[in-house]
C-alpha cells in the first residue's frame, strides 16, 4: 500500500477540513464557507463517503492532500510529510525528497532553535535574570514550558554554532533570519546571531510548528537594537498570515463563539494562563485580510482590544473595516479605567476584570457612535455634519441593507435629524473599502471564474445531465444532441457507455474513476449528491429526458437563427433554388 493511501486511511477529510472551516452537517455531507474565497452563503461541501471536498463558488476541490496544499500553501512533498506526521505514519518512500525540500529544512532549523532557546532559559545559570524577569511579570514556570519561552545571552555566534553542529547549512540559517551574514563573510567566518541578550517568544503556525520568533531585550542599553526584534519575512514566516497563539486558541474560539484579538504576545500568554484561552494576537501589526479569513474559519464574531494610543487605534480601525467587509460581527473591548493600559496589566490587577471586559464588549457600531459624538456639540451644525459624515462612512461599509437602515435610524435619533436626511447623505458617501474591493475583484474573478467555451446556461444543463448519468447509470443516448459533444467528459461517458452498454452501473462508474477524468467525475458526483438528494431514480430519468429536450430546443433555436440569416441572403442574391431548400429545412426544423 502506498504512503498516500495509508495516510488517507488514517485521516478523515471531514476532521481535517473541520480544523480550518466551521462545518455543519448537510444530509450525508458537511458544508461551510469556503476558506479560499470570501463568501457569506456556504457553498463549500465535504463528503465523508467519498473523502473529498469541493467549493461550488470558486470550483476548487480534491482530497486531503490538495486541501492542505491549497490552505497551507505547501507543495506536495511538504503536504505528504505534514499529513504523515499527523497520521503517525513513517514514510516509506520519497523520504530523501521530503528531507531535501527547503521548507522542511527550515522547519527543522526553527524547531532546533526553539529547543535551544527554551533549554537555555530553563536549565542554564546564565538565565537567572531572564527567569526572574518573567516571574516578575507573573509568568509561571508551567506557562514558560507550555509556550516554549526561551532566552539567549549576549553572545554573537552562540545559536549559529549550535545549529551548524546539528548539521544545518549556513545558507539555510541565513534564510531563516536567525543568522546574519556580514559583508565579505566567507569560510564560516563573518556570521552572527540576529537575537542576542533577549527573551525569546516562539511564533507558531496553526499546527504548532515554530515559524518565527520575537525577541525582547532583557536589558535595554545603547547599541542593543530595538526593544523587540522579530524574525524577518522568509519562506516559513509571513506576518500578514500568522496569528500568534491560534494553535492553542482555535478550539476555545469555536467553543466560546468569539475570537478575542489583542495586540501583544504577553497579553495572549497572560490570558491563557488565567484560563481565558480564546485569545490571540496580531503581534503588533494591523489585522490583514488573510488574518480575518483565518479567524473566520473558527468564529463569525471577533472582539478586539488594542492599545488606546494612536498606532493602536489605527490598527484597530483597519481591522474593523476588513472584518465588517468580510461579514464578521465585530465587538470592541474596553479595559476599565484604572485597570491598566493593556490586557496583561488588567490581568495582573484582577483576571476577573479582564474576563468581564470581554463579556461587556460593545458592538462595533455602538463603540464608533460613542467615539464620533465624544467632544462634539450637536447644537453646532459643523460638529453635527462631521459626526454624520464619520458615521455614514461606517454605515456605508456594512454589507447588509437591514443593518444599514437600522443604524441610520439610530444615528438620526441621536443627531436629532430626520432619517431621510441621513439617507440622502449616505448616497454621497463612498464606502472606505469600496476602492479596495474594486481593485481586488478583477483578480479574484479572473482566478476563480475562468470563461467557459460554452454558454453558461448550456454548460449548466450539460453538467446536470452528467451528474444524473454518474448517479444512476441512465444514459439517454438516442436523444443526445450534437451540442453535448462540446463537453469532453460527456463525450467520454458516451463512448465508454457505448462500448460496455451491458455492464452494471457500478462497473461503469468504477471504470470512470480509474480514468484520466477521475477528478472531474468525483466533483460531479459530489455536485449530484447535493443537487438531487431527494430524487428517486425514476424522477432522475425524467429530469434527464427534460434536460435533453431543453438542450435540443436550444440547438434547434440556434439552427433557426442561422437559417434565417441564410434565407435573407438567398433572397437578396435572388438564388431561388437555394431559397426553396433553406425554407424546407426551416419548416422541418420548426415542426
Amino acid at each position: 500500500m502506498s504512503d498516500t493511501q495509508r495516510i488517507k486511511d488514517r485521516i478523515d477529510v471531514v476532521d481535517l477540513v473541520g480544523e480550518y472551516v466551521q462545518l455543519k452537517p448537510a444530509g450525508t455531507r458537511h458544508k461551510g464557507c469556503c476558506p479560499f474565497h470570501n463568501e457569506k452563503t456556504p457553498s463549500f461541501m465535504v463528503s465523508k463517503e467519498r473523502q473529498s471536498w469541493h467549493c461550488f463558488g470558486c470550483n476548487k476541490g480534491g482530497d486531503i492532500f490538495s486541501f492542505i496544499q491549497d490552505v497551507e500553501g505547501m507543495e506536495f512533498v511538504e503536504a505528504l510529510k505534514f499529513l504523515a506526521q499527523k497520521a503517525g505514519i513513517q514514510l516509506e518512500t520519497n523520504v530523501s525528497e521530503v528531507k531535501q525540500h527547503q521548507k522542511n529544512r527550515l522547519r527543522d532549523i526553527m524547531q532546533d532553535a526553539g529547543y535551544f532557546y527554551h533549554n537555555f532559559l530553563m536549565q542554564m545559570e546564565a538565565s537567572q535574570d531572564a527567569r526572574a524577569y518573567l516571574t516578575g511579570r507573573g509568568v509561571k514556570e508551567e506557562t514558560m514550558i507550555g509556550w516554549q519561552i526561551g532566552f539567549v545571552p549576549e553572545q554573537w555566534e552562540l545559536l549559529t554554532k549550535y545549529l551548524l553542529k546539528k548539521g544545518h547549512s549556513i545558507d539555510d540559517l541565513i534564510l531563516t533570519g536567525l543568522t546574519i551574514k556580514k559583508d565579505g563573510a566567507s569560510r564560516g567566518r563573518g556570521f552572527y546571531d540576529r537575537f542576542r541578550g533577549r527573551i525569546m517568544f516562539p511564533i507558531h503556525d496553526l499546527h504548532g510548528n515554530i515559524v518565527g520568533f520575537t525577541g525582547r531585550l532583557l536589558e535595554e542599553k545603547e547599541g542593543a537594537g530595538g526593544k523587540y526584534v522579530n524574525t524577518p519575512q522568509m519562506p516559513l514566516y509571513d506576518k500578514s498570515r500568522v496569528i500568534f497563539g491560534l494553535h492553542k486558541a482555535k478550539k476555545a474560539i469555536r467553543e466560546a463563539g468569539v475570537a478575542v484579538v489583542v495586540e501583544g504576545q504577553m497579553d495572549v500568554i497572560a490570558s491563557h494562563q488565567a484560563g481565558i484561552t480564546h485569545v490571540v494576537a496580531s503581534s503588533g501589526t494591523a489585522l490583514t485580510e488573510v488574518h480575518i479569513g483565518v479567524l473566520k474559519r473558527y468564529s463569525n464574531v471577533i472582539a478586539m482590544a488594542f492599545d488606546a494610543d494612536e498606532a493602536g487605534m489605527k490598527a484597530m480601525e483597519r481591522g474593523i473595516d476588513l472584518s465588517v467587509e468580510a461579514g464578521l460581527q465585530v465587538k470592541i473591548i474596553s479595559i476599565p479605567e484604572g485597570a491598566g493600559k493593556d490586557p496583561d496589566d488588567c490581568i495582573k490587577k484582577d483576571p476577573q476584570m479582564w474576563r468581564q471586559a470581554i463579556a461587556d464588549a460593545l458592538p462595533v457600531m455602538d463603540w464608533q457612535i460613542i467615539r464620533a459624538f465624544k467632544g462634539k456639540d450637536i447644537t453646532n451644525p459643523t460638529d453635527k455634519n462631521a459626526i454624520a459624515n464619520n458615521l455614514c462612512q461606517k454605515i456605508a461599509s456594512m454589507p447588509s441593507p437591514i443593518e444599514r437602515d437600522h443604524w441610520l435610524e439610530v444615528v438620526a435619533r441621536k443627531l436629532q435629524v430626520r432619517a431621510d436626511v441621513l439617507r440622502e447623505q449616505l448616497k454621497q458617501v463612498k464606502p472606505q473599502n469600496s476602492q479596495h474591493m474594486q481593485q481586488e475583484a478583477p483578480q479574484v474573478e479572473e482566478e476563480v471564474a475562468p470563461q467557459s467555451a460554452l454558454d453558461p446556461f448550456i454548460s449548466s444543463l450539460i453538467e446536470e445531465l452528467i451528474m444524473i448519468v454518474l448517479k444512476t447509470g441512465f444514459f439517454p443516448a438516442l436523444l443526445l444532441p450534437e451540442l453535448i459533444h462540446h463537453h469532453p467528459l460527456y463525450e467520454f461517458i458516451k463512448n465508454r457507455y457505448t462500448q460496455a452498454s451491458t455492464a452494471p452501473a457500478e462497473t461503469f462508474l468504477s471504470e470512470m474513476l480509474l480514468s484520466e477524468y477521475a477528478d472531474q467525475v468525483q466533483v460531479y458526483q459530489l455536485k449530484g449528491d447535493t443537487l438531487f438528494t431527494e430524487h428517486s431514480e425514476q424522477q432522475l430519468q425524467a429530469v434527464a429526458l427534460t434536460l435533453v429536450r431543453r438542450l435540443q430546443d436550444h440547438v434547434n433555436k440556434e439552427k433557426r437563427t442561422v437559417l434565417q440569416a441564410q434565407i435573407a441572403l438567398a433572397e437578396q442574391q435572388g438564388n431561388t433554388d437555394l431559397l426553396r431548400q433553406l425554407l424546407e429545412e426551416f419548416q422541418t426544423l420548426t415542426r
